[in-house]
């Protein structure tokens, strides 16, 4: 029966962590917030998650971004192979999911374990709400362009105020799934994933049909501007994957018994495999029209009347993407200190990337803003991402629930003045040493020295992973989760 306790609120536990459990809603809004799922509220098998995963990731943003890897001078193959390496670090997404079960609490909890209890407010505003908030917008604003394209068909003028009328009517279908949360996620995106499936697998055969497979740019790259290009556009493509550092909000619910293995696996297919076709629909699209209008240019492989239901599709697949964007966001919001319902915090989330959205839309570029965004973001996100994939690592995956929920100063978390420097230094030197090597909206010293060659990803992560093992490894919290106590 569904439940009819209202949200836990953020800082209502007591010091052991304990809150009153409420089993998740199936009919109504969800019950919890960043509170711990008990064991006997527990349900679901790792399965699931491939469904949430696989519809979120067949969106309008990654064509966007497999037709950019073109654009930026690679072949074809080259591009292809971007798209692989990037869409491999699904599997860090899948690895942080198995902290969800672990902990039965989201990643915007159990993060408290690296940062410490203020430390990762700290880390939750802006790791954690300002870059969902940055790509909820991003994704809302790329909806947003093919909703135009069909009441340009429908006959209406996309004038301003039009436009800002889709933007906010996108938001409102986004922002009611995550409000209503958990439970109507899993349900509603079996049938999301085989509506988008069926879409993609039409739009591929109009694709195919016309793509140039032996496509090479003009002026081939060749040397440090090949490495480049191949460098940035597999961190673009990776900016995905590495944005769901909020995996385990999603797992959470999951039986503690359920098998790591599993939720690795489904999960990090659950984006691979979209995150593979629709880029490289993307790409192959590129080597026969111009991509830099990608929404009217692939209506140009497809027959006139199937445009509006391609359209369709790429708005539905943002939808599924963004309520997820935006139910993390909600989260992290109240992992702040904020004392307001997750329902509550998600409008406000919405409200801000609306408000983002239009400015990209209606100021900007959308081309220019996803391609700096995405590059820049992953300065901070590559870091994240490492730190808290070592630390799943450095603990076998033990997380206590409960005593993560402690906010006092007795808590096992508080560390020193409530901060976990040891983590907090490897992030910040993770960042410090990707910003040193970035080549997109600035060029860093490092990326200067190699001719333009962005090696922010890979440096920015090693770093952090390191650092983060080589201070915390002897951790008495890390080594009680190794002992099993």
């Amino acid at each position: 029966m569904a439940s009819t306790v209202p949200d836990p609120l953020p800082g209502t536990h007591g010091s052991s962590g304990a809150v009153r459990a409420a089993p998740e809603r199936t009919g109504g809004i969800e019950a919890h917030g960043i509170d711990h799922i008990p064991d006997a509220a527990r349900h679901g098998r790792p399965r699931d998650l491939f469904t949430v995963w696989a519809a979120a990731n067949v969106n309008y943003l990654s064509l966007v971004v497999g037709g950019a890897l073109v654009l930026m001078g690679l072949s074809l193959w080259q591009a292809v192979t971007a798209i692989v390496v990037g869409n491999l670090f699904w599997l860090l997404t899948g690895l942080l999911a198995v902290s969800g079960p672990a902990s039965g609490t989201p990643s915007e909890v159990i993060t408290r374990a690296l940062y410490g209890v203020l430390g990762n407010r700290v880390n939750n505003a802006i790791g954690g709400w300002l870059v969902s908030v940055c790509y909820f917008a991003l994704n809302l604003a790329a909806a947003a362009t093919a909703a135009f394209s069909l009441a340009d068909r429908a006959g209406i003028t996309a004038s301003t105020g039009v436009q800002i009328a889709i933007v906010l009517g996108i938001a409102a279908l986004t922002l009611v799934i995550s409000v209503y949360g958990h439970a109507l996620i899993v349900k509603l995106y079996l049938p999301i994933t085989l509506v988008l499936g069926a879409v993609f697998a039409f739009v591929t055969v109009g694709v195919v049909r016309h793509a140039d497979f032996a496509y090479r740019p003009a002026t081939p790259l060749t040397g440090a501007a090949l490495w480049a290009a191949l460098i940035a556009g597999t961190t673009l493509v990776a900016s995905a994957p590495l944005s769901y550092t909020t995996s385990a909000d999603f797992s959470r619910y999951l039986p503690r018994t359920a098998s790591r293995g599993a939720i690795v696996g489904w999960t990090a297919f659950g984006g691979f495999l979209p995150g593979i076709v629709v880029c490289s629909l993307g790409a192959l699209a590129a080597t026969t029209v111009d991509m830099t209008d990608p929404q009217n240019a692939l209506q140009g492989l497809l027959p006139g009347w199937f445009a509006p239901f391609f359209l369709l599709s790429l708005v539905l697949g943002t939808i599924a993407l963004n309520a997820l964007t935006a139910y993390s966001a909600g989260l992290a919001l109240q992992a702040v200190g904020l004392r307001i319902r997750r329902s509550v915090s998600v409008l406000f989330d919405g409200t801000a990337a609306v408000a983002l959205t239009l400015y990209g839309l209606l100021v900007s570029n959308l081309l220019d803003t996803v391609s700096n965004a995405l590059q820049l973001i992953v300065v901070l996100i590559g870091p994240l991402t490492a730190v808290y994939a070592t630390d799943i690592v450095l603990r076998r995956a033990r997380y206590d629930g409960a005593a993560l929920c402690d906010e006092t100063t007795r808590s096992d978390y508080w560390y020193t003045g409530g901060v976990n420097w040891p983590g907090a230094l490897a992030l910040l030197a993770g960042v410090a040493s990707a910003a040193l090597c970035v080549d997109t909206l600035y060029t860093g010293p490092v990326a200067e020295l190699l001719g333009g060659v962005d090696l922010s990803l890979p440096v920015g992560m090693t770093v952090a992973s390191a650092l983060y093992v080589a201070t915390m490894r002897n951790s008495p919290t890390v080594r009680a989760a190794r002992s099993g106590g």
